[in-house]
């Protein structure tokens, strides 16, 4: 009897042990992401990584982004804290899902194809070249961020561990009428009662805003990205806070999307940017 006893101790505690790591294990998996500690590069390596931060930062004012930007919004206008941001569309571990297959485009696309068709949509601008300046720095900043890092190709779409993940909200159980006051109540300060932006918050409609092509123009998308950003550093929006505030922003004029306006004439497409002299 007593031998039986401590083999039923023995085997209580040996579970108990194991709960206690799986939850350990759990609460790991759960800590948000964190950039590399690790000091960046020294020489032209480096200084890649940093215009490449820059340019997510001011990709509407840079010199090198400018000419490729149709509207008022920066790459960190989604992408918060220059992408640091551990659930904001965070860069932290996206480039460990590329190449991934793309449904939208119905191909498998490198990290920086991703770049590129974002200036085409959210940014409602022309394609810049495939190896020009801009897009192998961004493509290097936000590699960077994702050092150290487990890789994990994405073979159904282009998302990388820490993306922003769905609500599990209807699109028809939204209340525009809902969600315009709480705009009025909790947006409009930032972002304008015209939804035009306001200082360095971006506008959320309009000529200046992302066109209909971006991900973002998709309300539950949307709804999904205001629930871990908005308002900015107190985000207290329930799911259907999001969604209806989704609904009512998309009810508004934004540019349309036609592909082929956004795509630099075929000889721009790609560009060898390496010395010629050997």
């Amino acid at each position: 009897m007593i031998v039986k006893n401590v083999r039923l101790l023995m085997a209580a505690a040996a579970i108990a042990t194991v709960m206690f790591q799986l939850k350990s294990e759990s609460s790991v998996s759960a800590q948000p992401p964190t950039p590399p500690t690790r000091i960046l590069p020294g020489g032209a390596f480096g200084e890649t990584i940093r215009l490449g931060e820059t340019l997510v930062e001011q990709t509407a004012t840079h010199p090198l982004t400018k000419p490729h930007v149709g509207n008022a919004l920066n790459c960190t206008s989604c992408h918060l804290k220059n992408g640091t941001d551990p659930k904001a569309a965070t860069f932290i571990g996206v480039a460990t899902a590329y190449p991934a297959w793309s449904p939208r485009e119905r191909r498998v696309i490198t990290l920086e194809d991703r770049v590129l068709n974002c200036f085409m949509r959210s940014c409602n601008g022309i394609r810049p070249p495939l190896g020009s300046k801009p897009s192998v720095a961004i493509t290097a900043y936000i590699t960077w961020l994702s050092d150290g890092q487990v890789l994990r190709m994405n073979a159904e779409n282009p998302k990388g561990p820490n993306a922003v993940p769905r609500l599990a909200v209807k699109p028809e159980s939204a209340s525009i009428e809902r969600g315009g006051l709480l705009y009025s109540n909790k947006c409009a300060t930032c972002h304008g009662k015209d939804g035009d932006g306001e200082d360095d918050h971006p506008p959320v409609w309009g000529s200046r805003s992302f066109n209909q092509g971006a991900g973002l123009a998709d309300t539950v998308k949307l709804a999904s990205w205001l629930k871990v950003a908005m308002p900015l550093d107190e985000t207290d929006l329930s799911d259907q806070d999001s969604l209806d505030i989704a609904a009512f922003v998309n009810t508004h004029d934004r540019p349309a999307f036609d592909l082929k306006n956004h795509l630099p004439d075929e000889s721009r497409l790609g560009e060898y940017n390496a010395e010629q002299t050997r």
